[in-house]
């Protein structure tokens, strides 16, 4: 039996040139496979919290990757494929390769088998509804971390005290647009719009339109300040240019050609209203379960390391004032590479601190507040400890008296008013008789 020409009724098969036919084999080919090796196929399945990794580092698919990398390519180093949060690692090229090598072998050989085939009309129709979801999920996923504003989060406190030009592109990309959390929540709410229009079936032409616009934005960010999320957001702009290319004609008319536009041919997925109707019915609660997994994990983020977490007790930027070591202020042992200049308590089990060289550095640190001691620990040296007791005297004085890695230390700090950070006071105003750009 052949399905794809078993539409309803007694409408005649419709006929498909060759090169769409080739062209939607490839589509289905390709964009399937990468939708299910990627991070986009978990969007689909587990709740938000959860990520179990991209099918695409499991194997066989890895070892796939990591042959073709080293006899193909000569690439001689061990390939990261897993926790380094960049998507243009070069296991991610690498598999890209793989899987446009096997959509074009698939195509060729689908096309001879295949070749009297006169649509795909059926397979199509399926194929967009798991487009739709695919690229639902991480409009919706990227789209919720911003309008609760947890991609780009407000500067940090080292940030503040950072000079302008030791800020890489995306630094600076991520700095401006947390500084400016109105605009991160209405870009969040543009991304996460696509992706609630792509969840209905007569709203998808919309809800494509928002995405290759917001996809549009956000590739052109990532190429243009370096961010490592470039081959990823090409994708998800392809996925969009592929939910629009039925209704291209249409969009011609209405927006270049000024002619009469009638209503879309995209056929119902089942012959009978009830049927379509169940159909409409599990497709919204996919939605809703894809929405309402994104909006408890951002919200669960939001409370974690969001502006909703808790702060750290001694919160605040502290500059140092005193400093000695075993009854020593000036101690020849130490650099300006060691020697603190400022410490931050942020995080409440982190602390931070910048040398008198600029240069930053970090703490565990477990602050116990009813005995008012801290212990510091480094991830990097499971022998390296310190013990410190501290003293506040006043609201913004600190003193820290212990031992550090078997010296021991007295440091007196003062705390730094946050609002003297241009940044942190100067606010909306909606009149301005000239321009306050510092």
């Amino acid at each position: 039996m052949n399905l794809e020409n078993s539409d309803a009724g007694a409408q005649p098969a419709e006929e498909w040139s060759a090169t769409k036919r080739v062209a939607f084999r490839f589509c289905f080919v390709y964009f399937g496979l990468f939708c299910l090796t990627t991070q986009i196929l978990g969007g689909l399945l587990l709740p938000a919290s959860e990520d179990f990794g991209d099918l695409g580092s499991y194997p066989p698919m890895r070892q796939v990757v990591m042959w073709t990398a080293k006899h193909v390519f000569r690439v001689k180093t061990e390939l990261v494929y897993t926790g380094s949060g960049s998507g243009d690692k070069t296991f991610d090229w690498v598999l890209v390769f793989c899987l446009l090598l096997i959509a074009i072998i698939a195509t060729l050989t689908w096309s001879a088998i295949d070749r009297r085939r006169a649509n795909y009309v059926t397979l199509h129709k399926w194929f967009r509804v798991f487009i739709r979801f695919s690229l639902a999920g991480q409009m919706l996923g990227y789209g919720l971390a911003k309008a609760v504003p947890l991609q780009m989060p407000f500067p940090y406190l080292t940030t503040l005290v950072k000079h302008y030009g030791s800020f890489s592109p995306m630094g600076v990309l991520w700095s401006s647009i947390g500084a400016s959390q109105a605009y991160e929540i209405f870009a969040g709410c543009a991304e996460s719009l696509g992706g609630v229009l792509l969840i209905f079936p007569r709203t998808v032409l919309a809800g494509a339109l928002v995405c290759l616009a917001d996809m549009t934005q956000v590739f052109m960010l990532n190429m243009t300040y370096d961010v490592p999320v470039k081959l990823y957001s090409f994708h998800l702009l392809l996925l969009s240019v592929f939910l629009l290319a039925p209704e291209v004609p249409r969009l011609m008319n209405l927006f270049v050609l000024d002619r009469a536009v009638g209503p879309s041919r995209q056929q119902q997925l089942f012959r009978t209203r009830r049927a379509n109707r169940i159909a409409l019915a599990a497709q919204v609660a996919l939605g809703t379960w894809i929405l309402g997994s994104n909006v408890y994990g951002s919200a669960k983020a939001w409370h974690e390391y969001g502006e909703g977490r808790q702060k750290s007790a001694l919160y605040g930027i502290w500059d140092v004032d005193v400093f000695t070591m075993d009854g020593q202020e000036r101690v020849p042992v130490l650099t300006d590479k060691e020697r603190w200049r400022r410490v931050f308590f942020d995080f409440p089990e982190f602390a931070s601190y910048q040398h008198m060289d600029e240069s930053f550095g970090g703490f565990g640190a477990a602050i116990d507040t009813k005995s008012a001691t801290i212990a510091l620990t480094k991830p990097s040296d499971k022998n390296w400890k310190a013990s410190l007791a501290y003293q506040r005297p006043a609201d913004d004085k600190l003193m820290l008296d212990g031992q550090l890695d078997g010296h021991t230390i007295h440091v007196e700090l003062q705390r730094e008013d946050l609002a003297k950070f241009e940044l942190m006071k100067r606010g909306f105003h909606w009149v301005q008789e000239y321009p306050y750009n510092r």
